[in-house]
């Protein structure tokens, strides 16, 4: 991930940080809709789930620079999803719901490049929890 990449990210995070609960009821909306059958693998309350959704969102975002002090965590996190009954394709569709999200919430300041960092970051942090996920 480019230092322009990691600003990026940085910058419209906290475009939408601000609208936390509206962001996280579009990501949850746009996940059941892809994905209806992902909405059994949630057991608690969507808005309580929207909240740890945002804070491991900001936690990850505060992070980019030094994503070796994050990541025990992501990979810890990526072992519990095991549990839950996550696959690998499960991955695919909370990204595209997370891009569709931002897309939504920054509006003409998606752009192109907005799109390449965050599925950047996406992908970097997946593939983490995927690894700890196989391990397990």
């Amino acid at each position: 991930m480019t230092p322009e990449q990691k600003t990026l990210v940085k910058t419209t995070f906290a475009q939408v940080a601000p609208m936390a609960d509206a962001v996280a009821e579009m990501f949850y909306g746009r996940l059941f809709e892809m994905d209806p059958s992902l909405r059994a693998l949630f057991k608690i309350d969507l808005h309580e789930q929207g909240k740890k959704l945002m804070q491991t969102l900001a936690v990850c975002v505060a992070n980019l620079e030094h994503l070796d002090v994050i990541l025990p965590s992501v990979q810890a996190l990526g072992k519990r999803h095991v549990a839950y009954g996550v696959v690998d394709a499960h991955y695919d569709t909370v990204g595209g719901a997370l891009l569709w999200t931002l897309e939504k919430g920054l509006g003409a300041g998606f752009t192109p490049e907005v799109k390449e960092a965050w599925t950047t970051v996406y992908v970097t942090l997946s593939g983490v929890m995927k690894d700890a996920a196989r391990a397990a």
